[in-house]
């Protein structure tokens, strides 16, 4: 471990650490554009110039590896003079156009021409000017202002996987483009904003809508799917106006997908802001009041083995709480949260999670994916494994679809077939699963959500036991992790969705509550009394005889539990529109109008009672492991092969459904597919 002295300052770092790591140990500010912790190094910009005793002129400090004995000085008067030649250079083609930069306020060079540029520039020639690129509908490009950093081709490369982005000419004329004059194919394209140190590339969407400082910032956690990303909702009044990612190293670390970036323009549109009650075939605003007691009349006047609710994938825990306790005072045990009917054992905690958790796919050395396209149901994930695959010290092995997951592994086979010749070590695979020190196994939606999908399971644990290995459940819902550990599940014989639905069809079940569910399937329902709770008229209304307005996720304080278990709270960056209210205090006030008041006024006590049901809800921000008791029913595997469920990448939720950026996006993805346009 070397030892240096910076600014006088003695310190010891880790071997391979740069001078600008050793720098920054000893507390010395250092500039840059070009470096990026999650980046190669490229030496680009030279901003980072330190002098070093005895060397002839100064050196990049972020290319630089700190070595013993060496004498650093961040803050001679040579320090300052190079720096300030650097930001000479770097503006002298750069456009005085900040007051109409979407990245003013924000921005790493107006910020680092302050600190350490001069007063004046001799520059007096015209400058530069480069043509706009075309990235799609998300990103916006004014390249003129391109400091040739390329953090956003590193980022294509290393991380996102896709090699689209690259520079083109040399020197003065060099310049940034899409290879194809289009989009990015990557989910994580909108990562690329954050990355750029200038305004050459921002967000469409957002463009010239809002500046930094007139919006309220409010942390909060992502819902489209399950990740759990954390977020940053920035608000201008009630309006959402741009969402960004918020460091977390043991979830998202600092990215975050594209739809859920941009899909908040979902949030103004199709909105539900008043109770309806179906008159004569249609739909009719009615007060508080009248649907309140429409409801509590239909629930109080049926019997209650005819009654079922359904908690879909946006439902929140405090929701589900309450309405779980509403039908257990009606009676009912006919409740489910499992809208995509994967029949997970709510008392097996350790069935449904993703036990090794996502931070720990840094540790594994050899991963097998069961009937999962992680790239399109977790973006986010996907890149964590890219990134320990960059390492070459996992193996990584899929069974189901043959897709590009922006990283090379064994493909084994389409099926279950597959799967078990794996279990029983068949597969040449399975030697390097067991000679593996950490190996994983990750099972998607498409091996469990079928009608074998018990024994699909089964057989993944199986063989997670045999190699010593970790069973991980990858969800696509964010509620789904914290509906089962609630136990928002039939209780005592009651019905699940399917089994609801049909009854719906059948006439054994009367009346359906749905809470945020826009995913049933089936006809069933237009045949039963449909009481629905959420924020968008989307799927869910369509049958629906009472409509309760409901607050989306950036309008409440609500918990969500991510895939591997993690406990999160989000909080309320803006107000719901209208007369819509928080899902739980619906249910409260229903539950009143009912005469079974719930015996929770506020949502510090409707926390309490969630810690009651499950003791890990007292532990936010972090994972609590569960006991491993295995997973699945041992049953006949079916030869039908894993297919792809179908959903949209865009349109995953009724937010989603409502976005007009997620239309263009959808758009753009076709027309990259058929090859139809430039996809502008």
């Amino acid at each position: 471990m070397p030892t240096l002295t910076i600014d006088g300052v003695e310190v010891t770092v880790d071997d391979g650490m740069t001078l600008m790591q050793a720098c920054e140990e000893a507390g010395a500010e250092i500039p840059r554009f070009c470096y990026h912790d999650r980046l190669s190094i490229a030496g680009n910009c030279r901003m980072c110039l330190v002098e070093q005793e005895n060397a002839p002129k100064p050196v990049a400090s972020c290319a630089m590896p700190a070595g013993d004995g060496m004498v650093i000085h961040t803050n001679m008067p040579s320090v300052k003079k190079a720096r300030e030649g650097v930001m000479e250079f770097l503006l002298i083609n750069h456009p005085l156009d900040c007051p109409i930069c979407d990245q003013g306020g924000e921005c790493d060079l107006q910020d680092q021409s302050m600190a350490y540029g001069g007063n004046d520039s001799r520059y007096t020639e015209n400058k530069r000017a480069v043509t706009e690129k075309n990235m799609g509908p998300l990103i916006k490009t004014v390249m003129t202002r391109c400091i040739h950093c390329t953090r956003c081709v590193r980022f294509a490369e290393e991380v996102a996987g896709v090699e689209e982005i690259g520079a083109l000419g040399r020197g003065e004329h060099m310049e940034i483009s899409t290879y194809l004059e289009q989009s990015m194919t990557s989910e994580l394209s909108g990562n690329v904003i954050d990355l750029c140190p200038v305004g050459a590339l921002t967000s469409k969407p957002y463009a010239f809508t809002a500046r930094s400082w007139e919006l309220e910032k409010t942390e909060s956690i992502d819902v489209h799917d399950a990740v759990g990303s954390n977020i940053r909702v920035d608000v201008r009044g009630r309006e959402v106006m741009r969402i960004l990612p918020r460091l977390n190293e043991d979830v998202n670390q600092e990215w975050l997908a594209d739809r859920s970036r941009f899909a908040y323009d979902g949030l103004k549109k199709r909105r539900l802001d008043k109770p309806y009650m179906r008159v004569d075939g249609k739909l009719q605003p009615v007060s508080w009041e009248e649907a309140f007691k429409t409801v509590a009349d239909k629930l109080g006047n049926t019997d209650a083995s005819k009654i079922a609710a359904i908690a879909g994938d946006l439902a929140d825990v405090e929701a589900m709480i309450a309405l779980k306790d509403l039908m257990q005072a009606v009676g009912s045990s006919n409740i489910d949260c499992r809208e995509d009917g994967i029949l997970h054992d709510a008392g097996n905690r350790g069935s449904y999670l993703f036990n090794s958790t996502i931070n720990g796919i840094d540790e594994a050395d050899a991963i097998l994916i069961i009937g999962a396209d992680i790239r399109s149901d977790a973006p986010i994930i996907n890149a964590r494994i890219r990134q320990r695959w960059l390492t070459g010290n996992a193996k990584i092995a899929i069974i189901g679809e043959n897709t590009d997951l922006t990283y090379d592994y064994d493909y084994l086979g389409a099926g279950p077939q597959t799967l078990q010749e794996v279990a029983e070590g068949k597969n040449s695979f399975c030697d390097i699963l067991k000679g593996a020190a950490n190996p994983i196994i990750i099972v998607g939606k498409q091996a469990l959500a079928r009608e074998d999908g018990q024994a699909i399971a089964a057989t993944a644990a199986a063989i997670a036991d045999a190699i010593g290995g970790t069973y991980n459940v990858l969800h696509t819902a964010a509620g789904r992790v914290g509906g089962l550990d609630v136990g928002f599940v039939p209780q005592d014989g009651g019905r699940n969705v399917a089994e609801i639905v049909a009854g719906a069809a059948s006439g054994d079940i009367d009346v359906v509550y749905l809470l945020n569910a826009d995913g049933i399937e089936g006809e069933g329902l237009d045949k039963a009394f449909v009481i629905y709770q959420g924020s968008h008229g989307d799927a869910g209304v369509k049958n629906a005889d009472v409509i309760l307005p409901g607050a989306a996720y950036t309008e409440k304080d609500a918990t969500w539990v991510n895939t591997e278990g993690r406990v999160q709270q989000g909080r309320r960056a803006a107000f719901p529109p209208g007369d819509a209210r928080e899902d739980w205090t619906i249910l409260r006030a229903l539950s009143g109008v009912m005469g079974k008041t719930l015996p929770y006024d506020t949502l510090g006590a409707l926390r309490a009672r969630m810690v009651e049901i499950a003791p890990q809800f007292d532990v936010l921000d972090d994972v609590t492991a569960a006991d491993w008791q295995g997973a699945g029913q041992a049953g006949e595997l079916s030869d039908a092969v894993f297919t792809n469920d179908g959903v949209n990448h865009y349109k995953v939720n009724p937010i989603c459904r409502a976005s007009e950026t997620m239309d263009a996006c959808e758009q753009n993805r076709a027309e990259i597919s058929e090859g139809t346009g430039t996809n502008g």
